[in-house]
């Protein structure tokens, strides 16, 4: 036996030193032109999801922003089309399309197919742009199926097409043109972006709106062709599809007013607590542009957007850093100086002096550095310094200036304070009260066995008679249950200690166990999946609202991370003989039975199970059946509007088995939209809140 052993041993040995042996020269790879876009897409977009197939057109569209930036353009065009391609259009200078010196062919070619090549390493092509790594149109080149360069300049037409980073032909001349400018078509590639490669319409228009704030004198067209009958976009004379004058979706934007009128905007259903909009906008040595805008409204959420060469950093950066500590400075030194805090020594934090502001901080820079590809975060240092010196001289001058919004901006921040203050003793009260009952976790959540978060999920339902439901029809080991009783408080206009007062709110905090506020810590979230079940009636979508807008509000790094979904419960159960169908949508139901489908014997909300068994017998029998080999026509139908209709087994297998269940994952697209979705439906914009119900009434689905 010790022999054997002996000898497997060795064999081990001899196979770990032929594996150091053959690592070698011949074991590196080395990747050719834009081989490295396909092979790590993420390193370069962030992500194969939604967000990476979006970040697709920010590419294009901010070469062509680049341009009208720089002076030479003054009209962008993006445009939907058929088989989920994408096309936008400038009338800037035009593509360079002579033989670019060092790669020996042209300089579109070069441009497209070649990584870190571009106009904006040096010299005069661009004195401000967004790209500065040279990989923007050649990742969307290497990432799409189809792309196509048409480039205006000099009075021809030129045109290359390309697949999967690689041309089709050579730079060709197909005509003369009085215009100048670029035509940049792509369709994204499915086997990179597996989640879909469909395009948000909306999402693309609140962003493009948002850069047309950005750049004064920049007219922004966005259209949606897809449905077009016909879109004449092959090599002819069309340069802007908006021409064609087509009976599609289609939105301009052009503003004069800056920063100003983005702030007037995201602050349009918000109660304003001054009356002036903040202003700034200033060149500093080392920085070609400082631009600050800034508005104080009755909300409790701060709205800090950050742009720098008007790429939107969502991450923040340098500039926001250099913002947040000017602003925080200057209110405390004004409200020192006037005798305003009314609160002994104390000095306002951050936090105060953020609550309810709407604030773009926009910056321009020659040399920029970003940290990743995608942009998310500034890291240029100068920028800071130039924020800080900009904005703190000109807003110290507006308090001294406009004492009314001086004292309005003060009253704010000091009424923050006082509510963080009590906010903190009441949440310190509640986990001290906590821990001295030894209450760690709420008595109506059935928790989960396993201690491992990454594969514990919880359901939060609606009801006692919901979660019986659930608790005995779910996976003891990973699947944890948590009823409420009715709805939750809407926190929206709630502060922390109002909050924490709430029974259903404090059993949450307590089942999550990352805590709130400013003690919140993701590392300790019990579970990685936590999925909100509610019924598919009314009640249950305002729930469901008031659950959201208090993930949102209060523990946003849950969505931001991917853990927050909402469960999918079937709407019908279909019965026909032995076969059992679960259906999740009339649409489905309808392309499944058909509409004639007789004779239907409907079971509805109001019936009890005695009744659908009684039902049910009046189907064939089963023998009969089978010796004139005939099935029945007859179909049982259940329509379920809540989870505690259905039984442990049809609950577990419909809904909470992750082998069948349907499950929506929570993702934030749209920040500012977000906030304003929020503040529309649980604010106190009333005004609002019933333009939005009378416009959409008609698209509600509500049994009677």
């Amino acid at each position: 036996m010790a022999k054997e052993s002996e000898k497997k041993q060795e064999k081990k040995q001899d196979k770990i030193k032929a594996k150091k042996d053959s690592y070698g020269a011949d074991s590196i790879q080395v990747l050719e032109g834009l081989e490295p876009v396909r092979k790590r897409p993420g390193m370069y977009i962030g992500t194969t999801g939604p967000d990476g197939l979006h970040h697709l057109i920010w590419e294009v569209f901010d070469n062509s922003r680049d341009e009208a930036m720089g002076g030479f353009s003054n009209d962008i065009e993006v445009a939907f089309l058929p088989n989920n391609r994408i096309r936008v259009v400038d009338n800037g200078r035009g593509i360079p399309v002579d033989i670019h010196k060092q790669t020996k062919v042209s300089a579109l070619e070069t441009i497209m197919t070649v990584l870190h090549a571009g106009g904006k390493f040096g010299g005069e092509g661009y004195k401000v742009s967004g790209g500065l790594h040279g990989v923007g149109a050649s990742v969307v080149n290497a990432l799409s199926v189809f792309c196509e360069v048409i480039v205006h300049k000099d009075g021809g037409i030129y045109i290359q097409e390309y697949s999967q980073g690689k041309k089709k032909a050579n730079v060709k001349k197909i005509g003369s043109t009085k215009e100048h400018g670029t035509i940049v078509s792509f369709e994204p590639d499915k086997e990179i972006f597996k989640e879909g490669v469909e395009f948000d319409f909306n999402r693309v228009v609140n962003h493009l709106r948002q850069q047309a704030y950005l750049v004064r004198g920049l007219r922004i067209t966005v259209i949606d062709a897809r449905l077009a009958d016909s879109v004449k976009i092959e090599n002819d004379e069309t340069f802007y599809l908006r021409n064609l004058k087509l009976d599609v979706p289609s939105y301009t934007f052009y503003f004069e007013g800056g920063l100003s009128s983005l702030v007037k905007f995201t602050n349009q259903i918000f109660k304003p607590v001054h009356k002036n909009i903040f202003y700034i906008e200033k060149q500093i040595e080392g920085v070609e542009s400082v631009e600050v805008a800034l508005q104080y409204v009755d909300d409790m959420s701060p709205r800090v957007l950050g742009f720098a060469n008007n790429i939107f950093n969502p991450e923040g950066g340098t500039h926001i850093t250099g913002f947040k500590t000017t602003l925080t400075r200057t209110l405390n030194t004004y409200a020192k100086k006037n005798n305003m805090s009314k609160d002994g020594e104390d000095n306002f934090t951050g936090d105060d002096v953020l609550e309810g502001i709407t604030a773009v901080i926009s910056v321009k820079l020659r040399e920029i550095q970003f940290e990743g590809q995608t942009k998310a975060k500034l890291g240029s240092m100068e920028a800071q310094g130039a924020v800080s010196t900009v904005f703190g001289d000109a807003f110290a001058a507006f308090l001294e200036e406009s004492p009314d919004d001086a004292r309005a901006i003060i009253g704010k921040a000091v009424l923050a304070m006082k509510a963080r203050k009590a906010a903190k003793a009441a949440k310190d009260s509640v986990l001290r009260k906590g821990v001295l009952e030894g209450m760690t976790l709420p008595g109506k959540l059935a928790d989960c066995q396993t201690n491992e978060a990454s594969e514990s999920e919880i359901f939060i339902v609606e009801g006692d008679s919901a979660g019986g439901t659930a608790k005995t029809g779910r996976d003891r080991r990973t699947q944890a249950v948590l009823p409420l009783r009715g709805k939750i408080l809407n926190i929206e206009r709630a502060r922390l200690d109002k909050m924490l007062a709430s029974e259903q709110i404090k059993n949450l905090v307590l089942a999550f166990g990352t805590a709130i506020g400013d003690t919140f810590d993701i590392s300790k979230l019990r579970y990685h999946k936590i999925i909100i079940a509610t019924d598919a009636d009314v009640d249950g979508s305002h729930i469901r609202t008031l659950l959201l807008t208090l993930f949102y509000r209060y523990f946003k790094p849950l969505i931001e991370g991917g853990f927050v979904y909402i469960a999918q419960p079937p709407l019908y159960k279909v019965k026909r003989g032995k076969e059992v169908m679960y259906f999740y949508t009339e649409e489905e139901k309808v392309k499944h039975l058909g509409k004639d489908a007789e004779p239907i014997i409907t079971i509805g909300d109001n019936e009890s199970r005695a009744e659908l068994l009684v039902a049910a017998e009046t189907d064939v029998d089963e023998e009969e059946e089978s010796t004139t080999n005939k099935k029945s026509n007859k179909i049982h139908i259940q329509r379920y509007k809540g989870l505690g209709e259905m039984n442990s087994d049809e609950l577990w297998e419909t809904t909470m088995d992750p082998a069948r269940r349907i499950l929506k994952q929570v993702r934030i697209e749209d920040m500012q939209e977000a906030d304003k979705i929020f503040e529309m439906l649980m604010g106190d914009d009333v005004p609002s809140r019933k333009h939005f119900i009378q416009s959409n009434a008609k698209l509600a689905k509500i049994d009677l």
